[in-house]
């Protein structure tokens, strides 16, 4: 990460924890102030318009949740099962064995070796 897009994520994050809206002018005020004087007017504006709307702090604390995705899916299915009238035969479970795959030990290959 270059030091302009360290220093532009440094001043969004800021600007969240006090829970002010994150524009252009601001994120480049907040650099200037910090001393930091490579940065591109750009940078500002891509954080400025990427965060636009957005929560940072609810961005961050989502991190590796996997987002909303898997709620439409479930909404969609249920709605599709809902309007059908017919019954569904039980699934049978299918038991698979799983192959043992090679691993790096096998090889002659470990973590410290």
């Amino acid at each position: 990460m270059s030091t302009a897009e360290l220093a532009t994520s440094y001043a969004a994050l800021i600007l969240a924890d006090d829970g002010v809206a994150i524009t252009a002018d601001k994120l480049t005020t907040l650099i200037k102030a910090a001393g930091v004087s490579d940065v591109e007017p750009i940078w500002a504006s891509l954080f400025a318009k990427a965060l636009e709307g957005k929560d940072v702090k609810d961005l961050l604390l989502n991190v590796g949740s996997g987002g909303g995705a898997a709620a439409p899916a479930a909404g969609g299915a249920a709605a599709g099962g809902a309007g059908g009238a017919t019954e569904e035969a039980p699934k049978e479970e299918e038991k698979k064995e799983e192959e043992k795959e090679e691993s790096d030990e096998d090889m002659g290959f470990g973590l410290f070796d």
